[in-house]
């Protein structure tokens, strides 16, 4: 029997293979990847009674235009996404996210946009079948690691899907809270004394704009120019994901899951555990504040995010 798998009849902009991404490279230069919104992803997974570390299709802006062939699965898309079900007898439905949907033999997914989000994401019962690469499924096109060779996909490619149970899933769906906060909590970066208290008064006051310099590496802003008084370079050191980087031009960098692993531009502040998802999901030209938290308040605030996902994974079941 051949196997089921999705022909691509348009990419999208920036469609990859993700997952949780991969650890403890760092030291040869290789990034953690992984998908950019970690929430939705295993929300993804867990809606088509998949493991919550499973392979899933993460996209952006414009999503792709998917045909399936040879067989049958159960489907769900995860985020604040416009997207139609286009059955073989060219019936038309409206898909909804966070509700799981059966998809026949030359059915079709045409994800259409995200709506007020950057990424959205493609889960299907069973998982793609797909080989992992150094402990992870994810793709990172900066180092072309990962499954397609490590590269977004184009036209005409396919995906492959492990076969599926149908039968005996249960139809899944929930209610998210769809959070568009421009609110970023930040705690102190390591070089946060290298700016002028002018500098860290605006950074925590003022507004700064996303600007269209986004992608999976980073975020780059424009706002008030931040001071550095001691220097704009330092020995290149390890980066995480959220570290905010500002270099000479005084704009911050925002860096996101294929960042660099070393960086040699001072470091204000961090982005928060908890927050990581929501600012990697602000659009272009969306306005932002930072607002500094201690490391208590920080780790508080992410047991409260954790709890808010597992109650969304309870609801799943």
């Amino acid at each position: 029997m051949n196997k089921a798998y999705f022909e691509i009849l348009r990419a999208g902009v920036n469609t990859t293979i993700q997952d949780k991404g991969r650890n403890h490279l760092n030291h040869v230069g290789i990034a953690v990847s992984g998908a950019i919104d970690q929430r939705n992803y295993i929300l993804s997974n867990k809606l088509v009674e998949n493991q919550l570390n499973e392979a899933v299709v993460e996209f952006a802006y414009q999503g792709p235009l998917l045909k399936l062939k040879n067989g049958k699965i159960n489907f769900v898309i995860s985020g604040d996404i416009l997207f139609k079900i286009i059955r073989k007898n060219l019936e038309v439905e409206d898909g909804k996210c966070y509700k799981s949907y059966t998809l026949d033999e030359e059915d079709q997914i045409d994800i259409i946009s995200t709506k007020n989000s950057t990424y959205g994401y493609l889960a299907v019962n069973g998982g793609f079948d797909i080989e992992k690469t150094w402990g992870s499924y994810s793709i990172n096109t900066k180092a072309n690691i990962g499954p397609n060779e490590g590269k977004k996909y184009s036209l005409n490619d396919k995906i492959f899907i492990r076969k599926s149970d149908t039968k005996n899933l249960n139809k899944k769906n929930i209610n998210y809270n769809y959070s568009t906060d421009n609110i970023i909590r930040t705690i102190k970066g390591t070089n946060f004394d290298y700016f002028s208290r002018n500098a860290i008064d605006k950074f925590f006051k003022e507004d700064f704009l996303i600007t269209n310099l986004v992608d999976r590496m980073g975020i780059r802003l424009k706002g008030p120019k931040l001071e550095n008084i001691v220097n704009t370079n330092i020995k290149s050191e390890g980066l995480i994901r959220g570290v905010i980087q500002v270099p000479a031009d005084g704009n911050p960098i925002i860096m996101l899951s294929d960042h660099g692993t070393v960086g040699g531009y001072p470091k204000i502040g961090v982005v928060i555990a908890a927050d990581l998802d929501l600012i990697g999901q602000l659009t272009p030209g969306t306005k932002i504040n930072f607002k500094e938290v201690s490391l208590e308040e920080a780790q508080n605030i992410f047991k409260a995010y954790t709890d808010e996902t597992n109650k969304y994974l309870n609801e799943c079941n």
